[in-house]
């Protein structure tokens, strides 16, 4: 609990207490003098309301006249003018354990958002002159050294240098399953080290860092209202100028017209300002939205704004980038296929794909070498089998093979080494393979699809979304390959960044009016589209600059099923945000109602303040409580 917090409620315990002696002087003194129990009364008040007071007095010099506390003073400083000195002190008595109680959910639920996103470093363990030195991350140079040691937090992003270890990357990514960290591979700051101590080059500083980013996100995310949200500011401007008039005619035309009992519609006047204020409305709605991106957040996904997570509860179209959304954007060997006329099996056709590719850096060399360990070679491989390789740009590469000249690449490799090949159209790419003129069969190199891209669009479709779109710049036959093994209807392919842009444009003039378009891209390559959409969102944004750039929502790990469930803590955030709205406003009309023909009084006043508006705060908690999606 803060100190704030602290001293408000020793504030409430205190007068609550002076107010209760009042109460029982008032009532079992009858020879007290009147003005000993107005003083007693005033002093439980003051010591209970003075905040309120104060801002309300703040407010008024600044031309902020019509808020809450302005409506809280004038209500109980006119029951005290009409002699009502304990309900006076009740109902601010009871306002304050009110605004108490919504402090402190308020208070909690920022804590658990922080206490989610604690990555923040302290401190950076730098090697200078050979000596470790405990520094502020922030004054840590790029190119320099860290060690980290095991349960330290990574200070900044980097490429391991020296040791093994295992990560968490939990607070970064929603992933329990920690991940493994070898020497050459990149680490990003935030997550934490479980295993061996470590030596990190330092590649961004801390400012540029993956953690800084992050914590500037979700810090500023508030900045951005959603459209709920401004419509609260909108009704408090008109609605509180709006009810202090009403009070004014509900306090002086009926006695006037009525029965002339001033003191009778005064009380009505007054429990109609208690009544009125629209503390459930101004607390629990941004509340609603804080909760809803602090639930996001836990689960990987971050969400800049309120107005986005706003926006993705009435998404029409999910507009999907291929390479590195749906795809993991590395190759991987799908189908190996010898010729009948070769007599080679399909392990042979791979090991002498792989043997001559063993020096090329190429993804497609990588795949073929990859698939070949995988069998359980790479204990075996020889690499004095290999004799002269030579990379033939466009076309492939020839490399001596056991003394022989084997030819791996294109169909225009072999055309140009007078090899017949059949000539085949599938989803990948061909990889086609002869050895000194013989045509030995062909490989088909694909990019893997990721493990939940297809239940990612079931997911979609499931949850309303009227079309799945995949864009991509692959050729046409891999991607209606993707497009088919996913269940994905229309496809775009070919496509250059500009070109994305334009077809975006044209399933924009597609969509109603209160629907709106959803972009998901890796980031990089998307920029231009991703700014485009009406949400923006970046799958596998872990460490990359330009997806926390451009990104309206980052997907913290690579499972585009995550999307959808964006889209339901998003629908989720706004039932609640309509939820506080109906009952807020239902209430208080009823209330009001009442309280204008008089069957009102302020007890029930205090409840429709105060007992609504904690109400609707923990019905805005219920956001925060979000289930982790079942991986597939």
């Amino acid at each position: 609990m803060t100190k704030k917090l602290k001293r408000r409620l020793r504030n409430i315990i205190l007068g609550a207490i002076i107010f209760l002696c009042a109460m029982v002087i008032q009532h079992s003194a009858s020879d007290i003098n009147e003005n000993i129990v107005l003083v007693i009364f005033l002093i439980a008040y003051f010591i209970i309301g003075l905040d309120v007071i104060k801002k309300a007095g703040k407010n008024i010099v600044n031309g902020r006249v019509m808020d809450e506390n302005f409506l809280m003073m004038i209500a109980t400083v006119g029951a005290f003018l009409v002699g009502e000195y304990a309900e006076a002190v009740a109902v601010m008595l009871f306002y304050q354990i009110g605004e108490w109680f919504q402090s402190y959910a308020v208070n909690k639920s920022r804590k658990s958002i922080s206490d989610l996103m604690d990555i923040r470093p302290d401190y950076a363990n730098v090697l200078r002159d050979g000596k470790e030195t405990e520094l502020d991350p922030e004054e840590v140079q790029i190119g320099e050294t860290l060690v980290v040691k095991p349960g330290e937090k990574i200070p900044l992003d980097g490429i391991v240098i020296k040791g093994n270890t295992t990560v968490d990357t939990m607070a970064l990514t929603g992933e329990s399953i920690p991940r493994d960290l070898t020497e050459g591979e990149e680490v990003i700051s935030g997550c934490i080290n479980l295993a061996g101590m470590i030596h990190v080059k330092v590649t961004k500083e801390f400012g540029q860092s993956t953690v800084a980013k992050i914590l500037d996100l979700v810090e500023n995310a508030s900045s951005k209202k959603a459209e709920a949200e401004n419509f609260i500011s909108r009704f408090a401007k008109y609605y509180t100028p709006t009810i202090v008039v009403l009070a004014l005619l509900l306090a002086f035309l009926p006695p006037i017209f009525i029965d002339g009992d001033y003191f009778k519609w005064i009380y009505r006047a007054l429990s109609f300002l208690v009544i009125s204020c629209p503390c459930a409305l101004v607390i629990s709605i941004p509340l609603s939205f804080f909760g809803g991106i602090g639930g996001a957040s836990r689960e990987g996904i971050l969400v800049k704004g309120s107005n986005y997570l706003e926006l993705l509860s009435k998404a029409a179209f999910v507009v999907m980038d291929k390479t590195g959304t749906l795809t993991k954007g590395s190759f991987q060997v799908k189908e190996i296929h010898p010729a009948k006329e070769a007599d080679i099996s399909e392990e042979k056709l791979l090991e002498l794909a792989a043997y001559s590719e063993s020096f090329s850096n190429h993804p497609i060399s990588k795949s073929l070498k990859e698939a070949y360990f995988q069998k359980g070679k790479e204990a075996e491989f020889d690499k004095n089998r290999i004799g002269e390789t030579k990379e033939i740009p466009g076309y492939g590469i020839a490399a001596c093979i056991d003394g022989a000249v084997i030819y791996v690449g294109n169909k225009k490799l072999m055309e140009q080494q007078g090899v017949n090949c059949e000539h085949l159209e599938t989803g990948g790419t061909v990889i086609y393979v002869a050895k000194q003129g013989q045509y030995l069969g062909y490989l088909v190199i694909g990019d893997e699809i990721k493990a939940d891209s297809r239940k990612a669009v079931e997911k979609l479709y499931k949850a309303g979304v009227r079309e799945v779109v995949m864009l991509t710049g692959d050729r046409q036959a891999a991607a209606l390959s993707v497009a088919k093994e996913l269940g994905i209807k229309k496809v775009f392919s070919e496509l250059l960044p500009g070109d994305k842009v334009e077809k975006v444009e044209e399933l924009f003039a597609g969509k109603g009016e209160k629907e709106a378009l959803v972009f998901v891209g890796d980031g990089i390559n998307d920029a231009p589209v991703l700014a485009r959409a009406d949400v923006g969102i970046a799958m596998g944004g872990l460490g990359q600059d330009a997806a926390i750039e451009a990104a309206d929502i980052v997907i913290m790990t690579d499972e585009p099923s995550k999307i959808a469930r964006a889209m339901e803590i998003s629908r989720k955030t706004l039932a609640i945000v309509k939820e506080n709205i109906i009952f807020a406003i239902g209430v208080k009309v009823i209330v009001l109602i009442l309280a204008a023909v008089g069957i009102a009084s302020m007890w029930l006043a205090i409840f429709a303040d105060v007992g609504v508006a904690f109400l609707a705060i923990l019905n805005a908690m219920r956001t925060l409580r979000t289930k982790q999606v079942k991986k597939a």
